[in-house]
């Protein structure tokens, strides 16, 4: 395995600010927000319950690769998952 050197590595906020340096990525960025914002409330509401994803992903019928691709943001969840992922942690989802 090749050794990494630790003078190359960067923090999350450095590797952030790099990004949004390009119009491309903070286009896409800003266009996510929404999205964003669900997903971490979310994942907060899922932690401040004290549940890991294997639990809450048991308790709403999904695996747990499904619940984590969906707080990942890497899947485009339908309104259905949503509202199941609501309910099993007792939220109301609510548009205004």
């Amino acid at each position: 395995m090749k050794k990494i050197d630790p003078k190359t590595l960067i923090t999350h906020t450095e590797l952030m600010k790099k990004l949004l340096r390009s119009p491309k990525f903070k286009k896409i960025w800003d266009e996510r927000v929404f999205e964003r914002e669900i997903f971490h409330a979310i994942v907060r509401a899922r932690i401040n319950g004290k549940l890991t994803q294997k639990e809450l992903a048991r308790k709403i019928g999904v695996t747990q690769s499904a619940l984590a691709r969906f707080e990942s943001g890497r899947v485009n969840p339908t309104l259905s998952f949503l509202k199941k992922v609501t309910q099993g942690l007792g939220l109301k989802l609510t548009v205004r």
